[in-house]
This record gives C-alpha cells, structure tokens and sequence, in this order.
C-alpha cells in the first residue's frame, strides 16, 4: 500500500481547493451573478411596475403558449423516448444505427434550419400544403400549422426530442439484457418486465431527460421565431422578452428582465420539485433498509 509523506499530502489538499476555487468562481461570474443581475433589474422600477409588466396581455398570452408548447412537448418526447431508447437498447434489427443517428440530428441542426425546414414543408410553397387545404375544404376547418400554434409546438417537439432518449440509452446499455430475458422466461409479459424490471432501472435518467427537455422547451428561441410572427397569439414567452428588449425604452427593458425572471422562477421550481423528489424516495429507500 502506497504511503504518502506530508508534502504530497499538502500538495494534495491544495490542488483540491484550487479546484474548488476555480469551479466555485466559474458557477458564480457564469451563473449565479446573471441570474441576480436578471432579478435586480427586473425590481429596477418597483415592486409594483413588476406586477404591472408580468400581467400584460402580450406576456400572459407568451406565458400560455410557452407552458402549453413545453408540457406537449415533454408530454410526447418522453413517451417517445423511452420507447426510443428501449428499442434501441433491448432489440437488434436492420437500421437500428441510422435510428439512433437521427434521434440525434435535433444536436447538429441550428434550430433557425429546423424552423426553415417546417417553413417549406407546412408553408404555402411546401409539399404539405395542398394536404393540409384538401383536408380544410373537406372538414370545413382551418388548420394551420406555419405562424400558428400547431407549428410552435412541432417546433419546439423537433428541438427537444432527443434529451430523454440519450438520458436512458446509457442506463439501459449499462444494465443489460438479463434480468429482462430472465423475466421473459419466468412468464412475465412485455410490460410487465418493463414496469417490474426495466423501469425501476431507468427512472432517475427519465427523470434527468424530463428536466432537460422541459428547459430546453421553456428557452427555445431559433425555431420558434421562424415558425411565430403574431405577438400576443403565437409568441413564446422567449419572443416577447426579445420584442420587449429591441423596443428600446426604459420601461421595455425593465419588463423585458421582469419576463425573463419567469423562466429563472419556473426553472428554479423545477429544479426543487426535483431535488425534493430525488430526497423523498432515497429517505424511503434509507427507511426500508433500517428495517
């Protein structure tokens, strides 16, 4: 067993705190200092002009898409994921690598293309379109996906889709195929080894994806702003913090910081339920092993 003397001991302790340092300063000029910054300015004029700029039409009316956009979104990419992720990591067939190379395609595409993309697919110049109109002069109705509320959504489901796959796929790798096979032959069914087995294994990366995507949605900017040009109807609350900020005036900008801190608040919540979350079921594990 190797013995260490005293000045490599020291050397030690101080190469420990040194990165202490470093990553303590990092998180504090890069992180928490912006974060005030953005609360400060946002009660630059007054608690009472705070209220004032967050209960505007055009803020509420960003405030709605946005939730409604993120909760379909996680809603869709976290059932999407997960079956994703399991059948890339539990089943072998043809194709299975090019799957996994387009789940990823969200990370190496700037969300301004993606927002083009759904432009010329679901626009008037796009192959979509003439479906969309016979289905509208069929029905009678008016759907629209290109600078509406449809288009908003598909934009912001492109964008996040891939954080709660690749949060599983490593888990699921790590754990294997046996105790599923195992399961397989002992009778039990698909889900029933998924809820019994599977599941059990992969619930605080599903968790950690969910987290990921719903803050991607929550400050998701390029695609949006490509695929939403009405304030009021179809802004995100992230276009609305951007019109306020560009209109210039004082009074903008402090409610320009009064909209962001929203998303910082709604972050900071998501963040907590999850924390008291994680320390709930580990008391419960750390119960039933006293027992």
């Amino acid at each position: 067993m190797e013995i260490l003397d005293e000045k490599e001991i020291k050397a030690k302790k101080r190469t420990k705190y040194i990165l202490i340092a470093v990553s303590v300063i990092f998180i504090v000029f890069l992180l928490v200092l912006p974060l005030i910054s953005i609360i400060v300015n946002s009660l630059k004029q007054g608690i009472d002009f705070y209220f004032s700029a967050l209960s505007t039409e055009y803020v509420l009316s960003s405030l709605g898409v946005t939730l409604l956009a993120t909760v379909i979104a996680v809603a869709v990419n976290t059932v999407f994921g997960v079956i994703a992720a399991w059948l890339l990591t539990k089943f072998t067939f043809k194709g299975q690598h090019v799957l996994s190379t387009l789940i990823d395609i969200p990370f190496s595409i700037s969300p301004v293309i993606a927002g083009l993309a759904f432009i010329m697919t679901f626009g008037r110049l796009g192959w979509a379109n003439p479906i969309i109109e016979s289905i509208n002069d069929a029905l009678g109705t008016d759907i629209q996906i290109v600078f509406a509320i449809p288009g908003v959504i598909l934009a912001t489901i492109f964008v996040t889709f891939p954080f709660v796959s690749r949060e599983i796929v490593p888990v699921l790798n790590a754990e294997g195929r046996d105790e599923e096979e195992a399961a397989a032959l002992m009778g039990a069914k698909g889900l029933t080894i998924f809820r019994r087995v599977t599941f059990p294994h992969i619930k605080w990366a599903l968790l950690y994806g969910v987290i990921l995507c719903t803050a991607r949605a929550l400050g998701e900017f390029g695609a949006v702003s490509a695929l939403s040009k009405t304030r009021g109807k179809t802004f995100t609350l992230p276009l609305e913090i951007d019109a306020l900020y560009m209109s210039g005036s004082a009074d903008s900008i402090t409610a320009a910081f009064a909209a962001s801190s929203l998303l910082v608040v709604i972050a900071l919540v998501v963040l907590v339920a999850r924390n008291i979350l994680e320390f709930g079921v580990l008391n419960k594990k750390k119960k039933g092993k006293d027992r």
